[in-house]
């Protein structure tokens, strides 16, 4: 079929043309939005779930409905060994601005972009002068706010003023965090001390976080109370509706149908993963000769769709481990699928656990691999251990 009007759309943080089997998560966030608007007392949510899931689609949906709402919102990716201040001053600088044509009052913004610059100006990794060009902020920096050098005080002070600035109109600001397992431990507890914070007088901004699936345990460990400060959604693979769904809905808007073979054999093929319900639609879209679409082209394209998979979704990946590394991953693979102990990979490799430490601990540092609990050990990728086995040794 023409590959122009292909509806689907495998791709990093990219909407699907449908997206289906949400709609819990999707609801749960207007009840947030609507319960911070009206000065109630809401958690900030956060999203964990294995790569491939939709974590990160869904924090923009989020993004999109706080938006819609004329919320102030910002953007920001954690990145692991990198404090999150300057991250955190662009995005807030960011949400201001979309605030600040609406408030009545521009020295307010104002009095706030001099305690933001103040807090950016404070990070002692920053080449001087970098941060002020970055965030383009014009005013002068305020003193004796938000400028202590001490993370924990000083976003404590910078998120009060910022949720103050949206209050006078009414509105609330939306802090969205991709990859929130990666934020450093000593910010993780900064971070959530500051929500803590803000929880308790009202203030109506929201954190709204995504991650691999241990990111609770990561929270929970910086400080105690961060299971009762978040509101914790699991994503995990479409159930065979919502999957249905997100091939069927695309294509009926080009006139285009699915056998019912054909999504039998999709969904067996797929697994529910959205990442590989995209991946899989797409192929087997461009190699079916017309409408309908059958059983016969899902496994045409089976093939096509797992090579395009093997270099760009697993080999990417595989390629930025260190020979150790890989001789770590291929033992996780022999010994299971899921979650593994980590005795068991030792002894699949006949050696000591203890000097097996620097390769799983290099492979959690790249988000190759996650510990769901104490000694144990799993792919944060769907289906990774079905490509190690695979490929050659």
């Amino acid at each position: 079929m023409d590959p122009v009007r292909n509806p689907y759309a495998p791709g990093a943080g990219q909407r699907p043309p449908e997206l289906a089997g949400r709609e819990r998560e999707i609801r749960q966030f207007e009840i947030v939005l609507e319960r911070v608007a009206r000065g109630r007392p809401e958690r900030s949510m956060v999203l964990t779930g294995l790569r491939g899931v939709g974590k990160t689609v869904l924090l923009n949906n989020f993004r999109s409905m706080a938006l819609q709402r004329l919320w102030g919102t910002g953007k920001l990716e954690a990145r692991p060994d990198q404090s999150i201040r300057r991250p955190v001053a662009s995005a807030l600088h960011m949400a201001v601005r979309e605030l600040a044509p609406r408030h009545r009052a521009p020295d307010r913004v104002e009095e706030f972009l001099g305690v933001l610059k103040a807090f950016a100006l404070r990070d002692p990794k920053a080449p001087k002068g970098s941060v002020t060009s970055q965030l383009g902020i014009d005013v002068p920096a305020a003193r004796g706010r938000a400028d202590s050098g001490d993370l924990e005080v000083d976003l404590t002070e910078l998120l009060a003023d910022a949720s103050s600035v949206a209050a006078d109109l009414g509105v609330g600001i939306a802090l969205f965090f991709d990859e929130m397992q990666d934020v450093p431990a000593d910010d993780v507890s900064a971070l959530c001390a500051a929500c803590h914070e803000l929880s308790q007088v009202g203030g109506p901004l929201i954190v709204v976080g995504a991650g691999l699936p241990h990111l609770p345990s990561v929270l929970s460990a910086s400080k105690s109370y961060s299971e009762r400060l978040f509101r914790y959604s699991r994503i995990d693979r479409l159930d065979r509706e919502a999957a249905d769904t997100a091939l069927i809905a695309p294509a009926e808007r080009e006139d285009v149908w699915f056998k019912q073979d054909a999504l039998d054999a999709m969904y067996e093929t797929a697994d529910g993963y959205p990442y590989f319900v995209q991946a899989y639609g797409k192929v087997t879209w461009d190699v079916a000769a017309g409408s309908p679409i059958t059983a016969d082209d899902v496994r045409v394209a089976a093939p096509e769709a797992e090579d395009e998979l093997a270099v760009g979704f697993f080999g990417s990946r595989y390629e930025r481990a260190t020979p150790a590394e890989r001789e770590y991953m291929r033992a996780m693979a022999v010994v299971g699928d899921e979650s593994v102990p980590t005795s068991a990979v030792a002894d699949e490799l006949g050696r000591k656990p203890s000097s097996l430490s620097p390769a799983r601990d290099g492979l959690i540092k790249k988000g190759l691999i996650y510990s769901s609990e104490r000694g144990l050990i799993g792919f944060t990728v769907p289906h990774f251990g079905k490509f190690l086995r695979s490929q050659p040794i």
